[in-house]
């Protein structure tokens, strides 16, 4: 990614390698400057294109960021408007640069039943991105956790109705198999900007084992110095995914 700059040359901290991002507080951060909450999501678009570059210097492969909830759809529809316009400009507006940083642009959600122009530019965005190597940017677009959920079971019925397999087979691993990006890890880090300590119906599959870190900062304040401080605390987390850890393993009673 060019030249990376002396404040990413931290080896001793420990990056994830998938990192997901629930932006939020946009509204808040709008309304405490007394201005329309459009202007805080176009603040928050801005964050964002900066939380890539911050990414891909320190060497995070898979970005995964809840953009528009299956939720969202019930907030005003000015609002609505707005968002979807600001979508369509933001993909055009950033482009050339994700394009110069090597940034891979996916979705994840229902796109389906997106307006049409925002499912054409979506598309526009993942053909022209798919060379790109350096960091994948998923877009959690018209997503719900729950929903992506009922949509791989409802995939490994119809499966179980063609009698191609036995509802007897169905494994974890087939479920993971049958979600949105299953070729995507799940993320090792969830961050959450605003205070908030919910998970929002974020990648409620994937997010098993995931450590999570909750800033105070609203999302369009979010820059360079909390992510490292994000990747300073999980640097000092002891991932046991349900095991002991190292500290209990080592210790003399677990061999007798």
């Amino acid at each position: 990614m060019g030249n990376k700059e002396d404040r990413f040359n931290r080896p001793d901290l420990k990056i994830p390698v998938s990192l997901g991002v629930i932006m939020d507080g946009n509204g808040r951060w709008a309304k405490k400057r007394h201005l329309p909450r459009s202007a805080g999501h176009k603040a928050g678009g801005d964050s964002l294109y900066e939380l890539c570059k911050n990414c891909g210097y320190y060497g995070v492969k898979y970005l995964t960021v809840y953009a528009f909830s299956t939720e969202n759809w019930s907030r005003p529809e000015a609002e609505i408007s707005a968002l979807m316009k600001l979508f369509v400009e933001s993909f055009d507006k950033y482009d050339p640069e994700l394009e110069k940083y090597g940034i891979r642009l996916r979705f994840s959600g229902d796109i389906s039943a997106m307006p049409e122009n925002i499912q054409k530019v979506c598309r526009r965005a993942e053909e022209r991105s798919a060379g790109r190597t350096n960091l994948q940017l998923i877009i959690a677009l018209n997503y719900g956790g729950r929903r992506e959920i009922a949509t791989a079971a409802r995939k490994l019925a119809e499966s179980c109705v063609k009698g191609d397999i036995k509802p007897e087979d169905i494994t974890e691993e087939m479920m993971s198999s049958n979600m949105y990006l299953p070729d995507v890890p799940d993320p090792d880090l969830i961050i959450r900007p605003s205070g908030e300590m919910r998970i929002s119906n974020f990648l409620l599959w994937e997010c098993a084992y995931s450590e999570l870190w909750v800033s105070d900062v609203l999302w369009p304040d979010f820059g360079f110095d909390e992510l490292t401080r994000a990747f300073e605390d999980y640097t000092k987390r002891d991932r046991r995914f349900g095991g002991l850890s190292k500290v209990d393993s080592d210790s003399p009673e677990d061999s007798k």
